[in-house]
């Protein structure tokens, strides 16, 4: 068992859990320590794509929009890289997806709080703390700390009729080590119209004519729809949005995120047209013309005997017609989805849940009963909106949860900062009449 008592420990280490760890760094009141499985910091390594860009201003790294005279801000990253005169030079905000890896990497290396190799497999809660048993290798830890920050995220989600199909159906997180062997058969379909979707569909079309492979993209959206990226609408990440979003009813809270998706899920403009710009000289040259697919929902995915690849069972959904499409493999960018850890069994009776099972997430990000003990990373789509996977508001969180452990702002949270207004600008009044638009 480890002598020391901390006073929060951080488990699962991706960017937002690093941020608080940069942003804990200097905090002397608190003793903090993360824990994650893997050897190391690797964000999204199978889509690491070669000049793929971040889809957030580099701004959005792990300190600067809290502390932008921080040490481990991406500026200063740059700096001791010799390449800020180049990125300034370069005259473009979003970073490469590499180069943000690398920079997280970078600041990994320099925080004493970090503990890689560490699988939490249980928790308790005995004597006022939380003894969690962890697996380092061969032996056995014991870690106890005050409070927890979850910092797990969310797994990659297949269709439930791809389950068991084994390498014929590649998660778009796994792309990049199954992409040669995928490009040496006959077709490969990509299934989803987001970000990840629109990229290795873009990789693997810039290449089709050298390997000679057919190449679909399908989805069930009905159209290939770009990101928005407005300025008014990016204010909906924003603190007072949150606190809006937050005290809707649940159930209007669900329906919004679920009309929302394009605010959050859609494709930068930029590269949308840099596919048309593919497609069109694939023409020119008369290359093997991909078929693309909008409004199609995959219903069924199964392998046919006596045949290599897969069927894949559609229906076109505006014209209410099923069809069938054979592809050798699949690769579906098809998202992700938070899973509840199974070290929080041994601690349920200390969570807060709502009507549908799901972590009850507090305005303060919190999810104890007591609301001051457990707290939640990158969790509450359906409490906080559209900003919850926004790495832009990281910093803003994480400031919001060392307020909660400190009883002090540690860096100043922000209260106000959209121009326009959420709610009623001032008292309501006797609704006369239902609203019809």
């Amino acid at each position: 068992m480890h002598a020391t008592v901390y006073d929060f420990i951080g488990i699962g280490l991706g960017p937002f859990n690093l941020s608080l760890a940069c942003l804990a760094e200097p905090v002397s009141e608190l003793k903090g320590a993360f824990l994650e499985q893997s050897a190391g910091f690797d964000w999204h390594p199978g889509m690491l794509l070669p000049g793929s860009s971040m889809q957030t201003p580099f701004l959005a790294d792990m300190v600067s929009l809290a502390d932008p005279t921080s040490r481990f801000s991406f500026l200063n990253y740059l700096k001791q890289q010799g390449r800020l005169y180049p990125f300034y030079i370069r005259e473009n905000f979003f970073p490469l997806r590499t180069e943000f890896n690398h920079y997280c990497q970078w600041v990994a290396a320099q925080l004493d709080s970090l503990y890689f190799g560490r699988r939490v497999d249980s928790i308790v809660w005995q004597d006022g703390l939380y003894h969690l048993s962890v697996r380092n290798g061969a032996q056995q830890e014991t870690w106890r700390t005050r409070r927890l920050v979850l910092g797990t995220g969310t797994s990659p989600e297949l269709p439930a009729c791809c389950a068991g199909l084994g390498e014929r159906v590649v998660h778009s997180a796994d792309y990049l080590s199954n992409k040669l062997r995928l490009q040496m058969l006959p077709s490969i379909t990509v299934l989803g119209s987001g970000q990840s979707a629109a990229e290795i569909f873009a990789d693997l079309l810039a290449e089709s004519d050298r390997y000679g492979y057919q190449l679909s993209w399908m989805t069930r959206s009905p159209r290939f729809y770009p990101l928005e990226y407005t300025k008014l609408t990016l204010e909906m990440t924003s603190p007072e949005y949150i606190d809006y979003f937050h005290a809707l009813p649940p159930g209007q809270r669900d329906q919004l995120i679920n009309e929302q998706k394009g605010l959050y899920k859609g494709i930068n403009r930029t590269l949308i047209d840099q596919i048309f710009e593919q497609l069109y000289q694939l023409r020119l040259r008369g290359g093997a013309q991909p078929l693309l697919l909008t409004n199609c929902a995959l219903t069924a995915c199964h392998t046919q005997s006596g045949r290599e690849g897969l069927a894949l069972d559609l229906l076109q959904c505006e014209q209410q017609k099923a069809f069938r499409l054979d592809t050798a493999a699949l690769v579906a960018a098809t998202g992700y989805a938070y899973r509840q850890p199974a070290f929080l069994a041994g601690i349920s009776d200390r969570l807060r849940r709502d009507a549908h099972g799901r972590l009850d997430v507090t305005r303060d990000y919190a999810v104890d009963v007591q609301g001051e003990e457990i707290f939640v990373q990158n969790v509450g789509l359906y409490t906080h909106g559209l900003a919850t996977p926004d790495l832009g508001m990281a910093c803003y969180r994480n400031a919001c949860l060392l307020r909660a452990m400190t009883g002090r702002e540690v860096y100043p949270v922000e209260t106000r900062i959209a121009s326009q207004t959420f709610g009623m600008p001032g008292e309501a009044l006797p609704l006369s009449q239902p609203c019809l638009a």
